[in-house]
């Protein structure tokens, strides 16, 4: 992939410019340099068919990558490959200073005439020998080597996104199609230090990775051909040159790398990460092909192992092995394809160098666990005086009080169409703005990544909407609330890495507080026997090896939720136990920390039962809750029928019937000119419409006068009739009119309506039951206690 030597790829002389030989073999190579001293006392052979290096190129080559930097520069030569020829490589470190670009030259001339190339870190160390990563100490460029495919392409397209770069250095090479192989250059205004010099490098990959660049300048150790110097490789020799100088162009590093960011990728380039390098074996191949000592094959064995040691570290990172599988491939390449093989000691550091370079580049890893999550070394017991002498604060409540702890898991079950989601969604989006929710409190603002395998994208969004919730609630969770539409997976090992991955980078600066799946029916991963939900084993492998082994890698003291459905019960077993209507096998039950279920007491009615078990503190009473105006509200449960429950409801409908009944009839026969006493009502209207006695209508009229339904009038004049001597008078309901009379309005010739209104005068106090005169007889005026406030909506069906 590139013309320099690289981390994965090159011979093992890479390694000393690297620091990572040992310090006798590094010193051997060391060349203490003097600028004034030729390295061949030999006549110089020049080559009349090839190129020389060129000071003026070295020179500006170095102003731009050491122009603003101190310390040291780390140069390295070796022999390009394909000469026929072999030597050792040479390590020099240059003062960053005004005598730089001459002494770079002196150097290049030396290594011409010994047909070696010259490298450098485009970076700065403290003190000779070093040229670590994390050694570097100041960076002033950004740049990307185009090695592959469309060179121009690429690098009209970084010119489109990136403006013109400060320099533009052809590396010698060609590429299969013909073109020839360039450094990029952006020179920055001051150079990186500190945790900038590591942004550098991201910068340094995310480009690469874009327009299908090295990806090895991901490390700040990567060296790069010194333009000026010359090419040797493959029996050609040629000047490594400058084709594109704009000294005066330098980029800060802040709008620069916004601009990285916005870049799209150029056509044709995939952002998924690529391993193999066109110059090198598939990996299929690696992994099968025998390598010598002494450089007798083109794959050396350093290059084979680094490969293949590459390649299980991948595997092991992203979740695919665990770490024994992935050494125990290691240790098998090195047994089967090296000749002779590496010892075990330099194999394993080997690992151990890569493994942290890899994690540096790519994030924490994904560890699978093959039986759970990890035991400790040793099991913990703690004796009773132990146990009563530790004053220490109990660990804070996820939700509080103990619904949901720190590492518990919660399970929530309920009938399909039951309302869980609609619950579930109101609940976890007020847990993500730190509000409590039907007597469930959280400590602050949850951070909560919501797992979701039913609704699709479009109808969640939807869903999201259409449920009620307040504003400032909305508000506070729009952050801390993350979702997934529907997922076509399982929750096996793939699909665990996949999950962790999206969990991380949901929230990457914080860990997550609560995972829900939702629901566990449509993510379950029964196990290499492939068991049900039903199954006691294939129940707790999903538990105990997917479920818990996620939450420790995530976070150990994250809190689950798991959604599940319930069975068909009748309605005595759920009043006896309602957690056995959970669904599938009974080792759920007894792995959880808290169980809720939710389900209907009555079919009929709209009212929930929240049913709630704990095993980590005190037994929580059961919650009615209802939904009132779009959101979930807690019922007092003093309200609540607890016997026949059925006959009570059916009685509250035909007292409804009776109370609509009675206010028509009044009303229809005001319409029609008569008004009636109560007494006169009840013996008038018995054993009609469904009304029964005379008795049960007086008893309902006396409650309807009560709740504000009906008022009464003393004196009936106005209408014909005398004023009465009872207790009350007349009864009257809103809106009543007496006895209509039509007339021709002589001017339109229209046929009008003139109706008298019936309005009261006295009415029924609802505290002391004695007759009362009304204030305003034309404002209808109800209880404020009792069923005033619903009452107030009801009407004659005749007056609508």
């Amino acid at each position: 992939m590139t013309d320099e030597p690289t981390d994965n790829s090159d011979s093992e002389h890479h390694r000393s410019i690297s620091g990572d030989t040992p310090a006798d073999e590094s010193k051997e190579n060391i060349v203490h340099f003097n600028p004034w001293r030729d390295f061949n006392d030999a006549a110089p052979q020049i080559d009349v068919f090839g190129d020389e290096p060129d000071p003026e190129q070295i020179a500006q080559f170095m102003q731009v990558v050491f122009g603003y930097s101190d310390g040291l520069i780390p140069v390295r030569s070796f022999i390009d490959k394909g000469q026929g020829i072999d030597g050792r490589p040479h390590n020099i470190w240059l003062e960053a200073d005004q005598a730089a670009p001459e002494k770079m030259a002196t150097f290049a001339t030396w290594a011409s005439r010994e047909g070696a190339a010259v490298y450098v870190i485009p970076g700065t160390v403290a003190a000779t020998g070093q040229a670590k990563a994390a050694e570097v100490l100041q960076m002033q460029t950004v740049v990307v080597d185009l090695d592959t495919g469309d060179i121009a392409a690429k690098r009209a397209h970084l010119e489109r996104h990136l403006g013109a770069p400060t320099m533009v250095v052809e590396s010698g090479g060609v590429t299969p199609e013909g073109q020839r192989k360039c450094h990029v250059w952006w020179a920055l205004t001051e150079p990186a230090e500190g945790d900038d010099i590591a942004r550098v490098c991201r910068l340094r990959g995310d480009i690469a990775a874009k327009v299908g660049g090295d990806m090895h300048f991901r490390s700040a150790h990567q060296p790069i051909r010194v333009a000026g110097s010359v090419y040797y490789k493959n029996s050609l020799k040629t000047l490594v040159r400058i084709v594109e100088l704009n000294a005066d162009l330098e980029r800060d590093l802040i709008e620069f790398t916004e601009a990285v960011t916005d870049m799209p990728p150029a056509p044709g380039i995939s952002l998924q990460p690529e391993f193999n390098h066109p110059d090198k074996p598939a990996m299929d191949d690696v992994l099968v092909t025998p390598v010598r000592e002494g450089a007798q094959d083109d794959w050396s064995r350093f290059e084979g192992a680094s490969a293949a040691i590459g390649y299980f570290i991948r595997m092991v990172h992203e979740g695919r092995l665990s770490k024994d599988e992935g050494w125990e491939g290691i240790c098998g390449y090195n047994a089967a394809m090296l000749r002779p093989q590496w010892p075990v000691e330099r194999l394993k550091r080997e690992s151990e160098r890569l493994w942290e370079r890899h994690v540096e580049k790519y994030g924490p890893p994904l560890i699978r666990l093959d039986s759970g999550a990890p035991g400790p070394d040793e099991m913990p017991a703690f004796t009773l005086g132990a146990l009563l002498d530790d004053q220490s604060p109990m660990p804070e409540d996820i939700i509080a009080p103990r619904v949901l702890t720190p590492g518990g898991l919660l399970v929530l079950g309920g009938a399909p169409k039951v309302g869980k989601s609609d619950l579930l969604i109101s609940w976890l989006v007020h847990m993500a703005a730190g509000v409590p929710f039907l007597g469930f409190t959280p400590p602050r603002p949850l951070r909560i990544f919501y797992l979701q395998a039913e609704i699709q994208y479009h109808y969640l969004r939807e869903r999201l909407k259409q449920i009620a919730l307040p504003p400032e609630v909305l508000a506070a969770a729009r952050d801390t609330f993350v979702a997934t539409p529907k997922l076509k997976m399982l929750l096996d090992n793939e699909g665990s890495v996949q999950v962790a991955r999206a969990v991380q980078t949901a929230f990457p600066d914080a860990p997550v507080d609560i995972i829900c799946v939702d629901p566990i029916r449509n993510l379950f991963d029964g196990g290499p026997d492939g068991g049900g939900e039903n199954d006691n084993t294939a129940m707790m492998f999903f538990l105990k090896e997917r479920v818990e082994v996620l939450r420790d890698h995530i976070d150990p003291d994250c809190g689950v939720i798991l959604i599940h459905h319930t069975k068909k019960l009748n309605k005595q077993q759920v009043k006896d136990d309602p957690f056995l209507a959970l669904s599938g096998a009974s080792a759920l039950r007894g792995f959880y920390t808290s169980g809720l279920i939710l389900h209907r007491p009555d079919e009929d009615a709209s009212e929930r039962k929240l049913e709630i078990e704990l095993r980590n503190g005190p037994a929580l009473p059961p919650k009615l809750i209802d939904k009132v105006d779009g959101q979930w509200v807690e019922i007092n449960p003093m309200n609540e029928r607890l016997v026949r429950q059925e006959v009570g409801a059916k009685q509250d409908a035909e007292r409804d019937r009776k109370r609509d009944v009675i206010l028509d009839i009044l009303f229809e026969e005001a319409v029609a000119g008569r008004l009636y006493t109560t007494m006169q009502f009840a013996e008038a209207f018995e054993n009609k419409s469904g009304l029964g006695s005379k008795f049960t209508i007086r008893e309902r009229l006396s409650v309807l006068a009560t709740k504000g339904h009906i008022k009464f009038l003393r004196d009936g004049a106005k209408f014909g009739y005398p004023k009465v001597r009872s207790r009350f008078g007349y009864l009257c309901v809103k809106g009543m009119h007496f006895r209509p009379e039509e007339h021709v309005d002589p001017e339109t010739g229209e046929i009008c309506e003139t109706a008298v209104p019936v309005l009261p005068s006295h009415y029924k106090c609802q505290l002391s039951g004695v007759c009362m005169d009304v204030e305003n007889p034309s404002v209808w005026v109800y209880p404020e206690t009792g069923a005033g406030g619903k009452s107030a909506s009801l009407t004659p069906k005749s007056e609508a």
